[in-house]
């Protein structure tokens, strides 16, 4: 039986290098391993990246043809683009199991020892070298660039400490300490945020990119090391922080840029699979549909907000945090009530304010409350557009009282009628400020069906929030919710006036 055809328990039996070679095991870069594997899942047609939506036709083809080609890769975009999660997801196509000698750091292969050790290890022992052998998840090394990583960290340097301790002089190559990238042999190495090593680390990777060998201080060292290298960098970071040096980047085969979603659905499938939901909300919080589209909406909006950097983008983290925001919203007010289930309401998106205001970097920096004040327009705005999917435009009735299907709403509020919709409210609270809205249910049931699956009083306050999106109505902050109201009320309302003041009158 060959080597190709065992199975991962009868690998794990041989024990030494003469059982390896009986095998029939044959060397294999890891590039070659990759695209092999590669090969395989294509013809099989099984879904090589699991988990990354929107990808399918641009970015994954890009990528796989990268591994087809045996290139490194460097994968740009902005940040929250599924740049390292694509990376992680590479280990996927490496072998299960690999034999390396025992002991050997470098994990060097039983029939192309790099290291003074595997060398020394199979001269001596021959076809009884033993025989280790490790998982695939074990050969995937990840790194940060950050303004400290130095040469020694990535490449290597002199251990003075095992120097000391096996009494050897600093000419002797075994009192060498390897970096990350030589302990990566055989594997998959990875260097997030590119640009942000500095330019003198930077070059220390040419030579592994070009001759794939390392050269540490006065060493005559020639390891010819067998990795497959992904970097991640941000275009942000080539004019901010720092930016790849050119012969680098030269020596880097393939850049594959990543993206944004590029439909709203796509956003919901990310945001709904990588939300952290326990049983118990879910549970205790009946969410819709049109709530799910806002969260990805405020995403969309904060893209195109004159508002908000560009350059910076909003990563997919946002909506995600939003997400689980809004459900703990919910949840906590259920709580306060010692309600056992509640539905998601639209002032519960209150609470998704801080999970935007740490994510969007706005264009002018100025008060804290300017971050604040960006994440509710953004909010207003994704319920503006949201609004009409639902709803007749209210533009197109502005000109038309008598077919206006939101005249007795707006007259309501014209004869000095408010309503408060606090954050904390109880469900009977909740439902009783709304209902004392005349013809809202109405509207509700004409467009949505008192068969919708989405909460009525929901569509409710929606029909609200949208009417004051399209100015037919006000809307105001008060401490612990909003106030509707005739849009022009406040216009022509004086402040309360004292006796003598108003004598003074």
């Amino acid at each position: 039986m060959r080597y190709e055809s065992l199975a991962a328990e009868q690998l794990l039996n041989i024990k030494s290098l003469g059982e390896l070679i009986k095998a029939g095991y044959q060397s294999k870069s890891i590039k070659d391993e990759l695209r092999e594997n590669l090969v395989q899942k294509i013809q099989q047609g099984e879904v090589v990246f699991p988990g990354i939506w929107g990808y399918e036709e641009t970015v994954v083809p890009d990528l796989e043809r990268a591994i087809l080609s045996r290139h490194n890769i460097c994968l740009l975009g902005l940040r929250g683009q599924a740049k390292t999660r694509m990376a992680r997801q590479m280990v996927g196509l490496l072998d299960e199991y690999i034999p390396v000698v025992e002991g050997s750091e470098l994990n060097d292969d039983p029939l192309n020892p790099i290291s003074s050790f595997g060398m020394k290890a199979i001269d001596e022992r021959g076809d009884e070298t033993p025989i280790a052998w490790i998982h695939r998840n074990q050969r995937y090394t990840e790194k940060l660039a950050t303004p400290d990583v130095s040469i020694a960290d990535l490449i290597g340097d002199v251990d003075p400490i095992k120097a000391a301790s096996l009494k050897l002089p600093y000419s002797d190559p075994r009192v060498i300490h390897y970096g990350l990238v030589p302990r990566s042999h055989r594997g998959i190495f990875v260097i997030n945020e590119l640009p942000d090593l500095q330019a003198r680390i930077q070059v220390a990777l040419f030579n592994i990119l070009q001759e794939g060998d390392i050269q540490i201080r006065g060493f005559k060292l020639r390891l010819l090391l067998d990795i497959h290298f992904v970097f991640t960098a941000n275009p942000e970071d080539y004019t901010n922080r720092g930016s790849i040096v050119t012969p680098l980047k030269d020596r880097i085969d393939s850049q594959v840029i990543t993206h944004y979603p590029k439909s709203l659905e796509i956003g919901k499938k990310i945001t709904q699979q990588e939300a952290r939901l326990n049983g118990e909300q879910k549970n205790r919080v009946v969410m819709n549909t049109i709530a799910e589209d806002l969260v990805e909406q405020i995403a969309i909006e904060a893209r195109q907000s004159e508002y908000v950097d560009e350059k910076s983008g909003v990563s997919a983290r946002l909506t995600i945090s939003a997400y689980e925001s809004l459900w703990s919203t919910a949840e906590r007010r259920s709580l306060k009530h010692q309600d056992k289930s509640t539905s998601i309401r639209v002032s519960d998106f209150v609470g998704v304010v801080p999970a935007i205001t740490g994510k969007v970097e706005l264009v002018y920096e100025g008060e804290q409350e300017g971050a604040g004040l960006v994440a509710y327009t953004l909010i207003g705005k994704a319920i503006r557009l949201q609004f009409i999917n639902y709803f007749p435009n209210p533009d197109e009735f502005r000109k038309k009282k008598e077919t206006n299907p939101y005249q007795e709403i707006i007259d309501w509020f014209g004869d000095n009628h408010t309503i408060d919709v606090l954050n904390d409210y109880s469900d009977s609270e909740y439902r009783s400020a709304l209902d004392a809205v005349p013809g809202l249910s109405t509207l509700v049931d004409k467009y949505q069906g008192a068969d919708s699956k989405i909460d009525r009083y929901f569509l409710m306050e929606f029909t609200l929030h949208g009417l004051a999106e399209y100015s037919m109505l006000s809307k105001n902050p008060l401490v612990s919710g909003l106030q509707f109201k005739d849009l022009l009320s406040g216009m022509f309302t004086m402040p309360d006036l004292e006796d003598d003041e108003l004598d003074e009158l």
